[in-house]
């Protein structure tokens, strides 16, 4: 399996694209034309780690492209998906509404997804810098989102963040992340 890293315009926002023999997985989606070239292939799927506009906002015009993909996020996510002040993007003057609900596909806490052959992601919810917020933890690695960036204090004061459940789940990503590459929702270069 082969990991690409996108750093998105808005706010240096981290998108992933995950490849092997001609199927791809994104995680996150901003900037769909930085997108394009590391997906190989088929499109199987989207996870998300939570609903901000800066990790959604290329969804629309991903769908379009590839017919049917579904979306992978929990119940909180789908609200925020479909609610622009929900995923703050009402506030940053470019209102987001996902316009494929029907693709979003609600995930479990400790659930998984066959990814590739022989290669499973699983959920974990992390909540706290958001409700929405899923870590995704495939074989070595964990895709945290804003749940948890190294070096960073993670941000809880946005409506529906919560400090106590941030600083919970960053216990649980601790200790996942033991033996595991950390790959965050933000490049270094934005905190």
């Amino acid at each position: 399996m082969t990991i690409h890293q996108v750093v998105n315009t808005i706010y240096r926002s981290c998108s992933y694209v995950l490849t092997q023999e001609h199927n791809s997985w994104v995680i996150d989606c901003g900037d769909v034309d930085k997108l394009l070239p590391y997906i190989d292939g088929k499109l199987n799927g989207v996870l998300l780690t939570h609903a901000h506009f800066d990790h959604i906002y290329g969804l629309n015009t991903l769908t379009s492209l590839f017919l049917g993909v579904p979306i992978y996020t929990n119940q909180s996510g789908l609200e925020s998906l479909t609610n622009d002040k929900l995923n703050f993007s009402k506030y940053y003057g470019t209102p987001f509404i996902f316009d494929k609900p029907h693709l979003v596909q609600l995930i479990d806490d400790g659930k998984y997804i066959d990814l590739f052959d022989e290669i499973r992601v699983k959920a974990v919810f992390t909540p706290g810098h958001s409700n929405d917020s899923i870590t995704w933890v495939v074989d070595d690695m964990l895709f945290t989102g804003d749940s948890y960036i190294p070096g960073v204090k993670t941000v809880t004061n946005l409506p529906h963040s919560d400090k106590l459940l941030a600083s919970q789940s960053e216990i649980i990503i601790k200790q996942l992340a033991e033996n595991r590459t950390i790959y965050p929702g933000h490049a270094p270069e934005q905190i």
